[in-house]
């Protein structure tokens, strides 16, 4: 399901126009990338959550020339699956 998609089932399901449904999908994304940029933790019931992790630099290797590189910190989104998510997708195939 791409965002498009998202917006026009949302418009489908609540009888609202295409642009209501993107204002809300757009406040939606703009609330849980705001949240994360701040190190700050999502939880939707049944579903899963959303954290920040931090990684320490590190000494890579560039695959093409094998040329040691120094890799920076970071931090990047991370997505744990929620039980009930998890149970739906796995039963869903039985």
């Amino acid at each position: 399901m791409t965002k498009s998609d998202l917006i026009k089932a949302l418009a489908d399901k609540e009888k609202i126009t295409d642009k209501k449904a993107t204002d809300v999908i757009k406040l939606m994304f703009d609330g849980f990338s705001e949240t994360l940029r701040k190190g700050d933790r999502i939880e939707i019931r049944g579903f899963g959550s959303f954290s920040v992790r931090e990684y320490e630099p590190y000494k890579g290797r560039n695959p093409k020339t094998g040329k040691e590189i120094e890799v920076k910190p970071k931090k990047l989104p991370f997505f744990k699956v929620g039980r009930e998510l998890k149970r739906k997708v796995d039963t869903q195939g039985k």
